[in-house]
């Protein structure tokens, strides 16, 4: 026999007012620790679906191209330009713009994946609130990329872009025919590259103890940013809604559990109830005999202690 007790981050002082606690039941909000095989498996069927969906997406090459230009005039009325200088700076330097080529094509996978492995052997009571966000912020994307079809400025070269893969022939390039025509081009808005890196600067520099690690999380994102726009993958506004979308992400994670995402789960605490003081029955006040009452004094005797 045991009983749950409720756990003290949700006790309330009198007369003070009761904080958010979550959308979700509290019994589905403790935690419980993960199990590998369940999390591949809840991991590989969401990617299945998130590369069935965005691939799904119809390719509006003319509606994406017309939104390219106008983002493109847009970020020159707010004079956000200077993605121009660096793409052209990159494709002038081979050994560069293949670092960046690969980076953009491998480490978008294995950093994420990468966390999410760590976060499962090391900070269990962290995973599944931060597995929440990255699944929210992919699926707010993919709305994205379904309203919002955009080229993306490698596909734009009237405006003076340089596509570095395509350039430099790089193996395994998203432009390469044979791989381009089972990924959708225009699946450009937000950029999900800076959202996932956004996720994991933030899982490293909040969950690693070490403070070169640290710094690592917070280098990460900046240099995916230089990444996805020296290679003329992303505009600048691309990564600014890959941010806008990582920060919804996290506010799904908080209406569902009432606690960021990066505070470890509350364990639920059992307290055996053979543990607890147990009042006997034939101890209890209640069921003790009467006292006998004292015995009063006589007429007779109270009449002789007067006359003495």
């Amino acid at each position: 026999m045991t009983a749950d007790v409720a756990a003290e981050s949700h006790a309330v002082e009198p007369g003070q007012q009761p904080r958010f606690s979550g959308l979700f039941p509290n019994s589905l909000l403790h935690h419980r620790r993960p199990k590998w095989y369940q999390e591949v498996a809840i991991i590989g069927l969401c990617y299945w679906i998130y590369g069935q969906v965005r691939n799904l997406v119809p390719e509006q090459a003319s509606i994406a191209k017309r939104h390219g230009r106008g983002l493109q005039h847009l970020q020159d009325a707010l004079h956000l330009n200077f993605e121009r200088s660096l793409n052209r700076y990159v494709a002038a330097h081979e050994p560069l713009a293949q670092v960046m080529n690969y980076y953009y094509a491998t480490l978008h996978f294995v950093v994420t994946i990468g966390c999410l492995v760590w976060l499962f052997r090391a900070h269990p009571r962290i995973y599944r609130g931060a597995r929440t966000v990255l699944f929210a912020t992919s699926l707010i994307a993919l709305a994205g990329f379904y309203l919002y079809p955009l080229a993306p400025p490698r596909l734009l070269p009237q405006y003076g872009y340089v596509d570095t893969v395509l350039k430099f022939h790089t193996w395994g390039s998203l432009a390469d025919p044979n791989i381009a025509e089972h990924s959708n081009q225009y699946a450009a808005m937000p950029s999900l590259h800076m959202g996932w890196a956004l996720w994991c600067g933030v899982v490293i520099y909040l969950c690693a103890r070490r403070r070169w690690v640290r710094v690592l999380g917070m280098i990460y994102p900046v240099t995916t940013l230089l990444v996805i726009v020296g290679t003329a993958n992303h505009f600048i506004l691309d990564a600014v809604a890959g941010l806008a979308v990582f920060l919804v992400g996290a506010l799904v994670q908080y209406l569902i559990s009432g606690r960021s995402a990066f505070i470890e789960a509350p364990i639920r605490r059992h307290v055996s109830s053979e543990r607890q003081p147990r009042s006997h029955p034939k101890s209890s006040p209640e069921n003790l005999p009467a006292a006998p009452p004292e015995p009063q004094p006589s007429a007779r005797h109270s009449s002789q202690s007067a006359g003495s």
